[in-house]
Protein backbone atom coordinates (compact mmCIF):
# COMPACT_ATOMS: atom_id res chain seq x y z
CA UNK A 1 0.00 0.00 0.00
CA UNK A 2 1.14 3.54 -0.90
CA UNK A 3 -0.15 6.74 -0.41
CA UNK A 4 1.49 9.83 -1.98
CA UNK A 5 0.76 13.15 -0.85
CA UNK A 6 1.02 16.20 -2.97
CA UNK A 7 0.30 20.26 -3.25
CA UNK A 8 1.93 21.29 -0.21
CA UNK A 9 3.66 24.39 -0.47
CA UNK A 10 4.27 28.15 1.33
CA UNK A 11 0.83 30.32 0.86
CA UNK A 12 0.10 33.62 2.57
CA UNK A 13 -2.66 33.88 5.50
CA UNK A 14 -5.74 34.34 3.77
CA UNK A 15 -4.81 32.01 0.62
CA UNK A 16 -5.45 28.35 -0.58
CA UNK A 17 -4.10 25.11 -1.80
CA UNK A 18 -4.84 22.14 -2.71
CA UNK A 19 -3.58 18.60 -1.44
CA UNK A 20 -3.74 15.29 -3.62
CA UNK A 21 -2.66 12.09 -2.23
CA UNK A 22 -2.47 9.28 -4.46
CA UNK A 23 -3.12 5.69 -3.45
CA UNK A 24 -1.61 2.66 -5.25
CA UNK A 25 -2.00 -1.21 -4.17
CA UNK A 26 -5.21 -1.17 -2.51
CA UNK A 27 -9.03 -1.46 -3.13
CA UNK A 28 -9.07 2.69 -2.82
CA UNK A 29 -13.37 2.97 -2.70
CA UNK A 30 -13.44 0.39 -0.01
CA UNK A 31 -11.57 2.68 2.43
CA UNK A 32 -12.71 5.93 4.52
CA UNK A 33 -10.27 8.45 3.39
CA UNK A 34 -8.91 11.08 6.10
CA UNK A 35 -6.02 14.27 6.03
CA UNK A 36 -4.49 13.99 9.49
CA UNK A 37 -2.10 16.89 10.55
CA UNK A 38 0.96 17.83 12.64
CA UNK A 39 1.71 20.84 13.76
CA UNK A 40 5.61 21.16 15.43
CA UNK A 41 5.44 20.03 18.45
CA UNK A 42 2.13 19.02 18.79
CA UNK A 43 0.51 15.73 18.59
CA UNK A 44 -1.46 14.79 15.11
CA UNK A 45 -5.02 16.02 14.47
CA UNK A 46 -8.05 15.09 12.54
CA UNK A 47 -8.52 17.21 9.97
CA UNK A 48 -11.28 16.09 7.46
CA UNK A 49 -12.52 12.87 6.65
CA UNK A 50 -14.52 11.43 3.42
CA UNK A 51 -16.64 7.93 3.36
CA UNK A 52 -16.34 5.30 0.58
CA UNK A 53 -18.08 6.84 -2.27
CA UNK A 54 -17.77 10.54 -1.39
CA UNK A 55 -20.74 11.61 -0.43
CA UNK A 56 -20.24 12.24 3.15
CA UNK A 57 -17.49 14.32 4.37
CA UNK A 58 -16.70 15.14 7.69
CA UNK A 59 -14.67 18.38 8.76
CA UNK A 60 -13.64 19.70 12.25
CA UNK A 61 -15.27 22.81 13.39
CA UNK A 62 -11.55 24.89 12.42
CA UNK A 63 -11.76 23.75 9.10
CA UNK A 64 -15.36 23.54 8.30
CA UNK A 65 -16.39 25.92 5.28
CA UNK A 66 -12.49 26.63 4.94
CA UNK A 67 -11.81 23.39 3.49
CA UNK A 68 -13.43 20.76 1.39
CA UNK A 69 -12.14 17.20 0.88
CA UNK A 70 -13.49 15.11 -2.32
CA UNK A 71 -12.14 11.81 -3.92
CA UNK A 72 -11.75 10.67 -6.95
CA UNK A 73 -12.47 6.54 -6.82
CA UNK A 74 -11.51 6.06 -10.94
CA UNK A 75 -8.52 7.94 -10.26
CA UNK A 76 -7.42 6.79 -6.84
CA UNK A 77 -7.06 9.95 -5.42
CA UNK A 78 -8.80 11.89 -2.20
CA UNK A 79 -8.14 16.03 -2.23
CA UNK A 80 -8.21 18.49 0.15
CA UNK A 81 -8.85 21.99 -1.15
CA UNK A 82 -7.58 24.69 1.64
CA UNK A 83 -8.96 28.14 1.65
CA UNK A 84 -8.67 31.06 3.78
CA UNK A 85 -5.64 29.62 5.45
CA UNK A 86 -4.51 31.07 8.83
CA UNK A 87 -0.95 30.32 10.50
CA UNK A 88 -2.29 28.15 12.99
CA UNK A 89 -2.82 25.68 9.92
CA UNK A 90 0.63 25.22 9.47
CA UNK A 91 1.48 21.45 9.57
CA UNK A 92 2.55 18.79 7.64
CA UNK A 93 -0.43 17.14 6.40
CA UNK A 94 -0.85 13.07 6.22
CA UNK A 95 -3.48 11.07 4.31
CA UNK A 96 -4.70 8.10 6.10
CA UNK A 97 -6.04 5.33 4.75
CA UNK A 98 -9.08 3.24 7.63
CA UNK A 99 -8.11 6.12 10.49
CA UNK A 100 -8.28 4.28 13.45
CA UNK A 101 -8.89 0.89 11.85
CA UNK A 102 -7.40 -2.28 10.84
CA UNK A 103 -5.66 -1.30 7.95
CA UNK A 104 -4.95 2.17 9.09
CA UNK A 105 -1.76 3.60 6.95
CA UNK A 106 -0.06 6.55 6.31
CA UNK A 107 1.30 8.31 3.49
CA UNK A 108 4.99 10.23 4.37
CA UNK A 109 3.31 13.98 4.47
CA UNK A 110 3.23 16.90 2.63
CA UNK A 111 4.10 20.29 4.52
CA UNK A 112 1.83 23.43 4.55
CA UNK A 113 2.83 26.46 5.68
CA UNK A 114 1.22 29.54 5.87
CA UNK A 115 2.98 32.82 6.79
Amino acid sequence: VQLVESGGGLVQPGGSIRLSCSASGLTFRNYFLAWVRQAPGKGPDFVSGINFDGDKPYYTPSTKGRFTVSRDNDKNTVYLQMNSLKPEDTAVYYCVRDLLGAEESWGQGTQVTVS
